[in-house]
C-alpha cells in the first residue's frame, strides 16, 4: 500500500477538522434557543386542555419531511434516500426514493 505525503496527510486532517468543527457550530447554533414567540403562544393557550408540547420530533412530522425532501429531489431528477434523524441522531424514518440504489 502506497503511503501518503506529508502533505495529503496534513490536508486530509485539515479537511477532516474544518467539517467537525462546522458540524458542531451547526449542532450548537441550531439547538441555541428557541423563538422568543412560543412561550408566548403556549401560555396563551395554557387553559386548553388539549395542547401538548413537545421538543421530540413526532413520526408524522419527519415523514412529512421526508417525502417533501424525495418530491423535491424527483423535481430535480435526482434518486436519492432520505434519512430523518432526532436531536440525538437516531433515526426515526428512512425513505428510499424510485431507482435510488443501494449505496445512496
Amino acid at each position: 500500500m502506497k503511503k501518503l505525503s506529508v502533505r495529503t496527510r496534513v490536508l486530509t486532517g485539515a479537511a477532516l477538522v474544518a467539517a467537525l468543527g462546522a458540524g458542531t457550530f451547526g449542532a450548537v447554533s441550531a439547538s441555541a434557543s428557541t423563538p422568543a414567540a412560543a412561550p408566548a403562544a403556549v401560555a396563551a393557550d395554557a387553559t386548553d386542555g388539549n395542547l401538548m408540547q413537545s421538543t421530540h420530533l413526532t413520526i408524522e412530522a419527519a415523514t412529512k419531511a421526508a417525502q417533501a425532501t424525495l418530491d423535491a429531489a424527483e423535481k430535480e431528477n435526482q434518486r436519492v434516500s432520505v434519512a430523518v434523524v432526532d436531536r440525538n441522531g437516531n433515526t426515526v424514518v428512512t425513505l428510499r426514493g424510485d431507482g435510488a440504489g443501494p449505496q445512496s
